[in-house]
């Protein structure tokens, strides 16, 4: 398989199994709506309007009704200057973990051959970036800041992104993505520091 592409905007699909299909082949960050979700989720909301001004945004949605709902309210949502569009052609089918194919009987982003999938994001004009300078930060620092893997950092970790404005349901995946984007490793580190003396 060819190299990863390295995408410098935050890619927003609908649901876990479209970001698995899409993590195989980009390197970036990758948040979903959860579907509907998205439309009552004011921290996720937060996130996307913050990560749209910085870094941008590209929608990536299902080609059918329900997928260009969520896609009108997140461009209006964060605003259409920060926003690119990605489409993937309307092809009948199924995907293979259904039983039944959707309400349209089209395939969503999820059963897309890698390379639609590529040529969606290079049409939106995705833009490959090198990696960010500094220190990245990893899974260890969350440990060693108390927000993954020790007594009581699910409680510890749920309070920091409140502070933040980020969304408490972030995986620890996720949680490193986004923190990677949005701050350095010092900045991080202070936060966590103010946090704690509190």
């Amino acid at each position: 398989m060819s190299e990863k592409m390295r995408i410098q905007q935050v890619i927003v699909v609908e649901g876990r199994y479209d970001a698995a299909a899409l993590s195989a082949l980009v390197d970036g960050l990758i948040l979903t709506t959860d579907g509907f979700a998205i439309y009552k989720d004011k921290e996720t909301q937060a996130l996307l309007k913050e990560l749209g001004r910085q870094r941008g945004v590209i929608l990536l949605t299902d080609p059918d009704a329900a997928g260009f709902r969520i896609r009108n309210f997140l461009s209006n949502l964060i605003g259409q200057e920060y926003v690119r569009q990605a489409y993937v052609p309307a092809v009948p089918g199924k995907e293979a973990r259904k039983a039944q194919p959707g309400k349209e009987g089209i395939l969503g982003v999820e059963g897309m051959p890698p390379e639609a999938l590529q040529q969606a994001l290079r049409n939106a004009g995705a833009c490959e970036t090198a990696a960010r300078a500094g220190r990245a930060i990893t899974y260890t620092d969350l440990y060693q800041w108390g927000l993954s893997g020790t007594a009581g950092s699910q409680e510890h970790r749920f309070a920091f992104l409140r502070r933040l404005g980020l969304p408490p349901r972030l995986s620890k995946k996720a949680l490193c993505q986004v923190l990677n984007q949005l701050y350095t490793y010092e900045e991080v580190e202070a936060l966590v520091q103010r946090a704690q003396e509190q």
